[in-house]
């Protein structure tokens, strides 16, 4: 953790703070390896703590490595304060992205230094993923992997979209996931034309669509793919959209590499749709980085002018979604690399017709 620590260090003497503060769960959990609910992280320019209750003392020194562990006695803010004075601390940054306007008022209340709120500090650190961390979001992408291949079998019409959802839960769960990275989505028919149709509980029909959108939160770090089949043969139209999808998602996996930004990486996939005369009805942004959250930097998106780097795990999803008719998304998880990129999810992405 050292070196993380000396980052930190050197990115707050930017921000001209000698300390800084972190509280939030999953930038505590990046910084320390910590995978308890409560501590919080102070890092001075000579000295670097870990801070938490007696419940996660023990926890906390087989874990975090590189930090004094400090035992608060009473309110975690009191502790924060004393080590402040002690160590003789007139600035200290905090995440002003993950502090309520009430935490704010108490961190004025308790601690007598110059406060400086400083954003996405972390956040930086965490978007270019080390070796090591690409491998544990590829076990991730592995179990989503086998969770699609396993649900086909449950994807018939009479189906209930709850009931799909509920089967990839638990079968995540079975092959070592912590949970799902986020609410499953299953949207069949209609409802596959809502980008977030989280699924319900209409039963699949005959010549649907049905769009999946899953992932594994594992060891820390999650995975994301969507996949959209059809049950049975669609209709042209529905068979248009999802070739549409298809050609222009591979288009942006082609172009994908270091150096271009978000705004041109999302260009890829969006002129390709627009061409083809679709482009109103694709409103998102064709992706988002992704690793300890489902959803962080960088994004593959028209506002996003940070370039792409290696190291970079982001999402590929352009999608169509036309109301009462049907919708479909592909999506992959994919690493940037040196040349360009590689693809981490595996499942098939051929318009699967399911009996």
């Amino acid at each position: 953790m050292t070196q993380i620590i000396e980052q930190i260090r050197s990115a707050s003497s930017v921000q001209k703070t000698d300390a800084f503060l972190i509280q939030s769960g999953i930038n505590r959990r990046y910084v320390t390896g910590f995978t308890g609910t409560a501590g919080a992280v102070l890092i001075t320019e000579k000295r670097a703590f870990f801070i938490t209750d007696f419940r996660y003392t023990k926890q906390a020194e087989d874990q975090v490595k590189g930090f004094e562990i400090v035992e608060q006695k009473g309110l975690l803010l009191d502790t924060v304060a004393s080590i402040i004075e002690e160590e003789g601390v007139k600035s200290i940054g905090f995440e002003k992205d993950h502090v309520t306007y009430t935490q704010f008022e108490q961190l004025q209340e308790k601690l007598s230094c110059e406060l400086v709120p400083v954003s996405g500090l972390i956040e930086e650190l965490r978007m270019k993923k080390s070796g090591q961390e690409i491998d544990v979001i590829q076990e991730a992408v592995d179990i989503a992997d086998r969770a699609f291949d396993h649900i086909q079998a449950y994807i018939r019409p009479g189906a209930r979209e709850i009931d799909i959802s509920n089967e990839l839960e638990f079968f995540m769960r079975r092959e070592g996931a912590v949970s799902s990275s986020f609410d499953i989505i299953v949207a069949s028919g209609w409802r596959s034309a809502l980008p977030h149709g989280v699924a319900s509980t209409k039963q699949i029909g005959q010549g649907e669509l049905v769009t999946l959108d899953f992932g594994a939160y594992y060891q820390g770090y999650c995975s994301d793919i969507t996949r959209t089949v059809a049950v049975g043969e669609p209709d042209s139209g529905l068979r248009s959209i999802y070739d549409t999808v298809h050609q222009a998602q591979l288009t942006c996996l082609e172009g994908l590499k270091p150096g271009i930004t978000g705004i041109e990486a999302d260009a890829l996939a969006r002129d390709y749709i627009t061409e083809k005369g679709y482009g109103r009805y694709f409103g998102h942004s064709t992706g988002h980085g992704m690793g300890m959250e489902v959803h962080e930097g960088p994004g593959l998106s028209f506002r996003s002018s940070k370039k792409l780097e290696p190291g970079h795990v982001v999402t590929v999803e352009p999608g169509i979604y036309i109301e009462d008719t049907g919708g479909t998304r592909i999506e992959d998880d994919v690493v940037i690399t040196e040349e360009g990129c590689r693809i981490l999810s595996r499942s098939t992405k051929e318009l699967l017709i399911l009996e």
